[in-house]
C-alpha cells in the first residue's frame, strides 16, 4: 500500500455539539477553515490516523494532538477555551526518527542529535533552551515544558531556525522554546 493510499484512510468526524450531536462533517485531510462547513464544533471522533486540531483558523493558536478515539466533550477534556477552527492530518509514517536540536536560534550553541523521545532536555543534555532544530526524519510533538506538558507544537521534517520568530504570532507563543519532544508513532492501526 502506498503512502498516499494509507493517508487516505485517516479520518476525523467533527460534530457541532457535545456527545456527537448536531450536524457533522467528515474530514480526511487538512482543513484550514472549518467555518464554511460548521459554525461550531464541540466533539469529534477520530476513526483512523492522527490529527492536530487548532482553536484558530489557518492552523494557528493552541493546538492539540488527537489519535484514534472519541472526544465527546474535548473542550473540558483538554482544557480548550474555544472550539476547533482548523485541523491538520498527520501523515502516516514508518521509518526512522531523527532531529538535531540546538540551544540557540539559527542552529547556534550546543547541538544534540535525537532519535527517540526525550522527556527533559535539561536532564538528558543539560540544555536550558532549545530554540531551533533541524528535523530530518519523522513527525514529532514538541512541548514547552518537561515531561510532555504545556503547549505543544506539531513538527514535520524541515529546518526550524527560530522558534521565537515562527511562533510569535501563534496564540501568544512568542519566545517559544521546547523542553521535551516525543515521536508520533501511533498513526497506524
Amino acid at each position: 500500500m502506498t503512502t498516499s493510499n494509507m493517508n487516505m484512510m485517516s479520518k476525523i468526524i467533527f460534530y457541532e455539539d457535545r456527545n456527537f450531536q448536531g450536524r457533522s462533517y467528515e474530514c480526511m485531510n487538512d482543513m484550514s477553515d472549518m467555518s464554511s462547513y460548521m459554525s461550531r464544533c464541540h466533539s469529534c471522533r477520530v476513526e483512523r490516523g492522527c490529527f492536530m486540531v487548532y482553536d484558530r483558523t489557518n492552523y494557528m493558536g493552541n493546538q492539540y494532538f488527537m489519535r484514534r478515539g472519541e472526544y465527546s466533550d474535548y473542550m473540558s477534556m483538554m482544557g480548550m477555551s474555544d472550539c476547533i477552527r482548523s485541523c491538520r492530518m498527520i501523515p502516516m509514517y514508518r521509518g526512522n526518527y531523527r532531529m538535531r536540536i540546538y540551544e540557540r536560534e539559527n542552529f547556534g550553541g550546543q547541538m544534540y542529535e535525537m532519535m527517540d523521545d526525550c522527556d527533559s532536555i535539561m536532564d538528558r543534555y543539560r540544555m536550558s533552551n532549545c530554540m531551533s532544530c533541524n528535523l530530518m526524519e519523522g513527525h514529532w510533538l514538541m512541548y514547552e515544558q518537561p515531561n510532555y506538558r504545556g503547549r505543544m507544537m506539531y513538527m514535520r521534517p524541515g529546518e526550524y531556525r527560530s522558534f521565537g520568530q515562527m511562533f510569535g504570532g501563534m496564540g501568544g507563543m512568542g519566545g517559544m522554546r521546547f523542553m521535551s519532544m516525543r515521536r508520533i508513532m501511533d498513526s497506524f492501526y
